[in-house]
């Protein structure tokens, strides 16, 4: 009679156990990140939903579903705290802004990664130092500043001041990702006949869209949501941005939440939309040095 081994695993079940644990993990790590979306979604959920309510029901259920849908909280946020005005003012220093910062900063980045000079590494860390300079310490001299220069009330005014503070993690961001590029595509290039120019338009550029992705969503969302600078350096009506209009709203309109969430709610679709044209590309960049080989 044969005998038998209780207890001892058989070859299939060695080679399953593997991969049943990895199945597991993955199943975990998908529940956790599925958690994770949905703390940070529910913020503007709840923002949206309660942009439909009267004073009254948002009083009396604030977390629940309106009972009465009042889309024109929407019409009294868009006309009554004059967001036409703040969003072309937002929409022109932000943009504007951002295609100097990230152009001045690729260009930047790509002498400093890819050309040894003698001052490389000390412009290269002056440019990082800044991104350690406190925005609220410069408030009075940049303000000193643009008044000498009679930009106060400019939309230039503001779009120095964002250009400035923006450039020390763009070019972070993009030396780092173009020093990982191999020599061997610039060398080919030049047995091309191609220039320094032509290399950085047609070759860097490109290969660095992960990268330009993730500092155009950083500038933009810094440049959109910016207070400070606008605070001090603009004080007419026609000029002041959104952060601006959305504050001056919820002072004046203190007990009409309904009107306020829906401000809220309209202010951040630009950033949503940014977000999601460039969503690949950011995740590309994100993933590029994390599987080598």
């Amino acid at each position: 009679m044969p005998q038998t081994v209780v207890g001892k695993p058989t070859d299939i079940e060695r080679i399953d156990e593997p991969k049943s644990r990895r199945i597991s993990k993955k199943m975990l790590i998908y529940i956790l990140l599925f958690i994770y979306g949905l703390v940070n979604a529910y913020p503007i959920f709840w923002m949206f939903l309660n942009s439909f309510k009267s004073n009254i029901e948002f009083a009396k259920s604030p977390f629940g579903l309106p009972v009465e849908w009042l889309f024109e909280n929407y019409k009294t946020a868009w006309e009554t705290a004059r967001l036409d005005t703040y969003f072309l003012n937002s929409i022109i220093v932000s943009v504007v802004a951002v295609i100097v910062t990230v152009f001045a900063g690729a260009l930047a980045s790509y002498f400093l990664s890819r050309f040894r000079f003698r001052w490389g590494r000390a412009m290269y860390a002056f440019f990082v130092f800044g991104m350690l300079i406190p925005i609220h310490a410069t408030l009075v001299p940049m303000f000193l500043l643009m008044k000498e220069l009679g930009l106060l009330n400019t939309h230039i005014g503001l779009i120095f001041p964002y250009i400035a503070f923006n450039l020390p993690i763009t070019i972070f961001i993009l030396v780092s990702f173009m020093s990982a590029f191999p020599k061997d595509i610039e060398e080919s290039a030049i047995m091309d006949g191609c220039g320094v120019f032509r290399i950085f338009w047609s070759i860097i550029l490109p290969m660095t869209k992960p990268a330009l992705a993730t500092v155009v969503i950083l500038n933009f969302i810094n440049n959109w949501n910016e207070f400070a600078f606008a605070l001090v350096l603009i004080n007419e009506e026609s000029l002041k941005t959104l952060p601006l209009g959305l504050a001056n709203f919820a002072g004046q309109f203190t007990t009409n939440y309904g009107a306020q969430m829906a401000g809220l709610t309209m202010a951040i679709i630009p950033t949503i939309l940014i977000y999601l044209l460039l969503e690949e590309h950011l995740v590309k960049g994100m993933t590029a040095g994390a599987v080598k080989g």
